[in-house]
């Protein structure tokens, strides 16, 4: 199991690699990179939805939000969906909103995946990675947790069960 996670990691690494086709930008990346975002305010962005609808960060103000960065070619991004909609199902009365951005190259990945796999919360598309750059993304999954108030309180990198309750607190507090 840690020798199929070790080759995982290294294919990730290797495929958002700085040249790479796959890789989100042409300048070094580093996973500190993210760091830059937590307690500052989340950058704005617009993208389409699996259905084609713009879909603002900024419309989900006075929400807490986790911003979720995925693609299905991603074992443990795929694995964690369920435990985003189970406290996603959970938590929404509340305020929560669960946003995850499909990095894949086409939607009908996603729509594949979807039709397979049922998730309440809103998927996004960035096919072209400009949030994800925007987001300074290294890897998959990554997801950000932001206040009421639009800030990134924390940065999340790898997959996490999201209805752990120490995690669940870090939501409620907010």
């Amino acid at each position: 199991m840690k020798k199929a996670v070790l080759i995982i990691s290294l294919f990730l690494l290797t495929a958002m690699a700085p040249g790479s086709q796959t890789g989100l930008n042409k300048e070094a990346v580093s996973p500190f990179d993210a760091d830059k975002f937590v307690n500052v305010k989340a950058p704005d962005f617009v993208l389409k939805d699996i259905n084609g609808k713009d879909v603002a960060l900024s419309s989900f103000k006075g929400k807490v939000v986790l911003l979720n960065f995925w693609a299905t070619w991603c074992p443990p991004c795929k694995h964690e969906m369920p435990s985003f909609n189970k406290l996603y199902t959970e938590m929404k009365a509340q305020g929560l909103e669960i946003i995850a951005i499909s990095t894949d190259d086409s939607i009908s990945y996603v729509k594949d995946y979807l039709r397979k796999n049922s998730f309440d919360f809103k998927i996004l598309m960035d096919e072209k990675r400009i949030t994800s750059k925007q987001y300074k993304v290294f890897s998959m999954p990554t997801t950000f947790l932001i206040d009421r108030n639009g800030i990134i309180i924390e940065k999340f990198h790898g997959e996490y069960d999201w209805t752990d309750p120490e995690i669940k607190k870090k939501i409620e507090k907010l």
